[in-house]
């Protein structure tokens, strides 16, 4: 897989801040009663479950921001399987520092690994068709770089990042424009030449009114497995066809099978489950 990391200035502000929330306004006083500052640890990241790894830069800069002395052996990268009781990385450093960044450090981990981990059930399940699985932007506020990071690392793709993107006419577009011929033209008057255009349809009516005006990708939303097959023939190669709307595991094999380009998925990043990671102290 070829995954690039994101810039550790783009994680840096969020690992910090989640650290400042953790250590209030006296810092970690369990730590700081119990172990000594000349305490030196080994840690392994272990996983609980069977599950793909995400967010093993955000979990590393949660330990040093604490102490920059601590130093992490990865095992297993991000976007790699692991399975139930396999260690993905060990942590060796001062204790103090270690446990004070411990739930930090795994609220990421566990948080992108989860994500990872539901793309690339979804991946797998498609794996003999060509469509995509892409993520939407119902994101966690303040995460959404990351958490469409953890998606890549599972094997996805991902749609939007933010407004700025390309246009995407909703329905919601389309009722205040008075219909589907006026957004597209008004979207289309507004934009530059490098900005793709997008539109949602609900019916087999208002995709056959699209496709009249040539938009770069159709969003087929809600749509029966039937209703599918037929948007997919009407296109014929002439736009990018979405999928969208309540599409879950046991479903997705079936909607990919209509010959969609891409199926959109919110709940990967807004409800998947985390992975279960813990982090394991090791007696020398």
């Amino acid at each position: 897989m070829n995954l690039s990391p994101l810039p550790a200035i783009m994680l840096e502000p969020l690992v910090r801040a989640a650290l400042l929330e953790d250590l209030g306004r006296a810092g970690d006083v369990t730590t700081d009663a119990i172990v000594t500052p000349y305490h030196y640890a080994t840690t392994a990241l272990a996983a609980r479950q069977t599950g793909t790894v995400a967010g093993l830069d955000l979990a590393m800069l949660a330990f040093w921001l604490i102490d920059e002395t601590v130093e992490m052996t990865v095992e297993r990268a991000d976007g790699s399987e692991v399975v139930q009781g396999q260690t993905i990385a060990s942590v060796s450093g001062p204790a103090r520092a270690i446990l004070t960044a411990e739930r930090t450090a795994l609220n990421f981990l566990c948080h992108l690994s989860g994500i990872a981990t539901a793309t690339a059930s979804i991946v797998n399940a498609i794996r003999e068709y060509k469509a995509k699985v892409v993520c939407t932007r119902k994101t966690t506020p303040g995460l959404r770089a990351v958490e469409k990071y953890a998606v890549r690392a599972g094997g996805g793709s991902n749609h939007r990042f933010g407004l700025d993107d390309a246009i995407l006419i909703k329905d919601n577009h389309i009722a205040i424009a008075g219909g589907i011929r006026p957004a597209i033209k008004l979207a289309r008057a507004s934009v530059g030449h490098l900005v793709k255009i997008e539109v949602e349809v609900d019916t087999l009516t208002q995709l056959d009114e699209a496709l009249t005006l040539a938009p770069d990708a159709i969003l087929l939303d809600n749509m029966s497995v039937v209703q599918l097959r037929e948007a997919v023939a009407m296109v014929a190669g002439r736009a990018i066809t979405e999928a969208s709307g309540q599409i879950t595991l046991d479903m997705v094999a079936q909607i990919a099978a209509t010959g969609v380009d891409l199926i959109s998925i919110g709940w990967l990043t807004h409800s998947a489950p985390i992975l279960d990671i813990g982090l394991d102290y090791r007696v020398s």
